[in-house]
C-alpha cells in the first residue's frame, strides 16, 4: 500500500508534478523533420527548426490526436485550444521562443488513480515543442557552470510533446514514483509515447513545498529535469527536508529552480524561478486556433485500449487478488494478462497461474513461450493436491526448459506423488516429538515456531508434504 503522507518534524510535503512526455510520431510537431532518436547530431533539421526568416509552422495533425489521447486517458476534458509563443533565449531553441499552448490548453480537469485508490488531480495536460539538447563539456556533472565549451544539437528541437501538470495532490515519495509508474503505464498502453526516461521522452519536473498540515500551501521549489522514477523519490524528499531545516532556522524559501544531482543526492540552485509574466506570453501569430470536432474526440475515445487500472482490477477479482498487488501489477505491466486468462479458459486455476508467473515469467514479453493449456495442467494438479507448490515449481521449471509438455508425465517421471494423509499425519507427529520447545511456542500462539516444525517435515517428505495439508494438521493437533 502507498505512503499516503509523508510527515517531518511536523511538517507535511506538498508535490505537484509536470510530467514532459514526447509523443510518438514519425515527424516534429510543426515541419516534416523526422522525430527520431540516437540520429547523427544535428541531421533531423530545417528551415522551422533553425527558426530562419520566412519559415512557417505547419502543425502535426497526428500529434493532436495522440495529445487528445492522454487527456482522454486521464479523465480530462477536450477542448478547443490556442498555440502561444513562450519566450526566452536559451542557444538549444533558435527562434528565442517557444510554441506552447497557455491560456487555452487541449486538456483540462482530469485525474489519474492510483494503485491504491488515491486521486491525483490533472490541472492540464497541454501541446508544445521541445527544445533542442545542450551538452556542456568540462566543468564536471554536464553543467554549465564551469564548463569549457558548449555542443548544441537540434535534432530534438520541435519533436512534439504533451505537458501533463498535476495538481499538488501528491503528499509523499512513494506516492510520486506511483504516479509516474502508472502515468508511463498509461502512455504505453494508449501508444502516445515511448516514455523512455533514460533517452529522455519522458522527463519529470517536481514543485514542492512544506507546510503544517491545515496550514496554507507553503513557497514551492521545483526541481527540473528528474530522469528516473527512483530519483523521483529521492529527490522530493530531500528537498522537502532542506526546506523544512530552512524555516525551522527561520530562513524564509525563495521560489527557485533547482537542480538535482544524483550523485551527491542533493538539489542544487539553479536560478529564481520565473513567472509567467516573465515569459511574456502571447497568441502564436503563425498558427490558428484548433477545436476538435464532437465527432473526431469521440473517435479517439473509442480508440482508446482498455487502460492498466481496468487491467488490473479484471486479473485481480479472477485471481482472488488485490488490484494493488505486486504480482497482479507485474504481469499487467509486462503485458502478460491476456495470457493468464487464457490459462483460466484452458481449464486451469488463474490464482495458481498469476503466482506461477510472478517469478517465473518475468524475463518473458506479452506472448510466454509457454502454451496456455501446458501451465493449466500444472495448476490444475497443484488445486487436486497432487503436487505441492514446490513440486509444482519443479515441473513448472521442467516445462519452461522444454518449451511445453505433460505435467503430469513429468511429475511421474520425477516420483512426484500425494503422500498419504495418514503417512502426513505420522511426520507431524514425530515432528512435534523431535522439537517440543517449537510445539509448546506453536500452541502459545508463537506463529514463528511453526516454521521449525514445518521444515522438519519438509525435510523428512524430501520436499513432498503438502504444506497447506500440514498447517492444516498441525492447527488440529493444538
Amino acid at each position: 500500500m502507498t505512503e499516503a503522507r509523508w510527515t517531518h518534524d511536523g511538517y507535511e510535503m506538498v508535490v505537484g508534478l509536470e510530467v514532459h512526455v514526447e509523443l510518438a510520431t514519425k515527424t516534429k510537431l510543426f515541419s516534416a523533420s523526422p522525430n527520431r532518436f540516437g540520429d547523427e547530431p544535428n541531421t533531423n533539421i530545417d528551415p522551422v527548426t533553425l527558426g530562419l526568416p520566412g519559415a512557417l509552422p505547419v502543425l502535426n495533425k497526428y500529434a493532436v490526436e495522440l495529445a487528445m489521447r492522454i487527456g482522454l486517458a486521464l479523465n480530462c476534458t477536450v477542448q478547443p485550444c490556442t498555440f502561444a509563443r513562450k519566450n526566452y533565449f536559451y542557444p538549444d531553441m533558435p527562434t528565442s521562443y517557444q510554441i506552447s499552448q497557455y491560456e487555452d490548453p487541449l486538456n483540462i480537469d482530469g485525474w489519474l488513480d492510483l494503485p491504491d485508490g488515491t486521486r491525483v488531480g490533472i490541472e492540464r495536460a497541454h501541446m508544445e515543442q521541445d527544445a533542442g539538447k545542450s551538452t556542456h563539456v568540462g566543468g564536471g556533472e554536464g553543467r554549465v557552470h564551469g564548463a569549457e565549451h558548449s555542443l548544441i544539437d537540434l535534432n530534438r528541437a520541435g519533436v512534439p510533446l504533451v505537458e501533463i501538470v498535476s495538481r499538488p495532490d501528491i503528499r509523499s515519495p512513494e506516492q510520486a514514483r506511483e504516479y509516474v509508474n502508472e502515468l508511463r503505464a498509461i502512455l504505453l498502453a494508449i501508444g502516445a509515447s515511448d516514455a523512455k526516461m533514460e533517452e529522455g521522452s519522458m522527463r519529470v519536473d517536481a514543485n514542492v513545498s512544506v507546510r503544517r498540515p491545515g496550514a496554507e500551501l507553503g513557497t514551492r521549489c521545483e526541481i527540473k529535469n528528474v530522469n528516473s522514477v527512483r530519483s523521483v523519490g529521492r529527490a522530493i524528499e530531500y528537498e522537502a527536508k532542506r526546506q523544512i531545516l530552512m524555516l525551522e532556522a527561520g530562513e524564509a524559501i525563495r521560489q527557485q529552480t533547482r537542480h538535482w544531482d544524483e550523485g551527491d543526492g542533493r538539489t542544487h540552485t539553479l536560478r529564481d524561478k520565473e513567472d509567467a509574466d516573465d515569459y511574456r506570453y502571447f497568441l502564436e501569430p503563425d498558427l490558428v486556433p484548433v477545436a476538435p470536432s464532437a465527432d473526431w474526440i469521440e473517435e479517439v475515445r473509442a480508440s482508446l485500449p482498455v487502460l492498466p487500472a481496468a487491467r488490473r482490477a479484471r486479473l485481480a477479482l479472477a485471481a482472488g487478488l488485490a488490484a494493488d498487488s505486486e504480482a497482479v501489477g507485474s504481469i499487467v505491466d509486462r503485458g502478460q494478462d491476456d495470457y493468464a486468462f487464457s490459462v483460466q479458459a484452458a481449464g486451469g486455476d488463474i490464482g495458481r497461474a498469476v503466482v506461477h508467473m510472478k517469478e517465473a515469467f518475468a524475463e518473458m514479453g506479452a506472448e510466454p513461450v509457454l502454451p496456455a493449456a501446458d501451465l493449466a495442467g500444472l495448476t490444475t494438479l497443484e488445486i487436486e493436491g497432487k503436487l505441492t507448490a514446490t513440486q509444482a515449481k519443479t515441473v513448472l521449471g521442467e516445462l519452461l526448459e522444454q518449451g511445453g509438455g505433460d505435467a503430469a508425465a513429468i511429475a511421474a517421471a520425477k516420483g512426484f506423488e500425494a503422500m498419504d494423509t495418514s503417512e502426513l499425519e505420522a511426520m507431524v507427529d514425530d515432528a512435534i516429538a523431535a522439537q517440543p520447545d517449537a510445539w509448546e511456542k506453536f500452541c502459545a500462539g508463537e506463529a514463528k515456531a511453526m516454521g521449525a516444525l514445518v521444515g522438519h517435515i519438509m525435510k523428512a517428505s524430501r520436499g513432498q508434504a503438502d504444506g497447506k495439508l500440514v498447517t492444516q494438521i498441525l492447527n488440529a493437533r493444538k
